[in-house]
């Protein structure tokens, strides 16, 4: 029996009751999660990263969201064969696997020292990160999720360049728990996506600082723009938050390389579209940004996350 057909007085007990068993399936994945990432702790990095790749495209092509990945890869590369199009989600289990486990070894992935030669990870744009720092206004950074993306925040604060990064917690609260207090320790500061979000970053611009967003998931009260020449929902938090501050936007990208290695890029600003009236404007804003997106993951495709439900339908 559903639980609007049961006796009112027993419908309290009920959702109390799948309340409690959705508390304990969190508790359980997190406790598992942690515990494979606890275990991958003992092994060298590079053993552990190409370990979790290898798990990972064999057992990811059985998951559910995996027909949502190749059905997106086959509207996107209509030209693409199957072939191509099921390298590519392998690819993409591999690049989410690495970036679970790199949570552990962040402070061994991220190597480089501002002005020394690159290692582990390459720095472009070094030149924009010290402008940016020594400006007194507000910055907007965008980027995707693409690559590693969680080192971006922590390539700004190697180069004492505060940046207040949005970024949305995992529907499991204990291991959204987990990650923030990863993050926490790398990443300066961090701001949920949830209601009022918007009103805190402003906060932020307000008082000259600088913001991280990330710009390629959907928003279901978006404008309407287009990523791959398919109808998109596109959240215009940047583009109005640039317009009322009148700050400069930054693309940003993780790239992964071969050997577990990394290259960051800091692009130069973008000059966002403006109306008749010289303000900026909003949707040719957000296609703009949906165009840049769609460039770098055409450049790496199989560095995106396929599997989220981007597109309108």
């Amino acid at each position: 029996m559903k639980g609007d057909r049961l006796p009112g007085f027993l419908r309290p007990l009920a959702y109390r009751f799948a309340g409690a068993l959705k508390t304990a399936e969190h508790w359980t994945t997190a406790r598992l999660a942690m515990g494979i990432l606890w275990g991958l702790r003992k092994l060298p990095a590079d053993k552990a990263l190409d370990f979790a790749d290898r798990t990972a495209r064999r057992i990811g092509p059985k998951v559910s969201r995996h027909k949502v990945a190749i059905d997106n890869l086959r509207r996107a590369y209509p030209e693409k064969s199957e072939t191509e199009i099921a390298e590519i989600a392998s690819d993409m289990w591999g690049n989410m696997a690495r970036l679970a486990a790199e949570y552990v070894f962040l402070d061994q992935i991220f190597d480089h020292e501002p002005g020394m030669p690159p290692g582990r990870t390459e720095v472009i744009g070094e030149e924009i990160f010290l402008r940016i720092r020594e400006e007194k206004r507000p910055h907007i950074i965008f980027t995707a999720h693409s690559g590693n993306f969680e080192l971006l925040p922590i390539a700004a604060a190697a180069y004492d360049l505060p940046v207040t990064a949005l970024f949305r917690a995992p529907n499991n609260p204990y291991m959204a728990e987990y990650i923030l207090n990863t993050r926490r320790d790398t990443m300066g500061d961090l701001l949920a996506s949830r209601a009022g979000a918007a009103f805190a970053l402003a906060r932020v611009l307000d008082r000259g600082g600088n913001v991280g967003v990330l710009v390629d998931q959907k928003f279901h009260k978006g404008q309407k723009t287009t990523f791959f020449g398919r109808e998109c929902r596109t959240n215009p938090l940047v583009p109005k938050l640039a317009r009322q501050f009148e700050c400069d936007v930054y693309p940003a990208r993780s790239i992964r390389l071969p050997g577990n290695r990394f290259r960051l890029e800091l692009q130069d600003k973008i000059e966002l579209p403006r109306n008749e009236a010289g303000a900026i404007d909003i949707h040719a804003s957000c296609q703009m940004m949906n165009d840049i997106v769609e460039g770098w993951v055409r450049e790496h495709p199989g560095q995106w996350m396929w599997f989220h439900k981007r597109w309108a339908d």
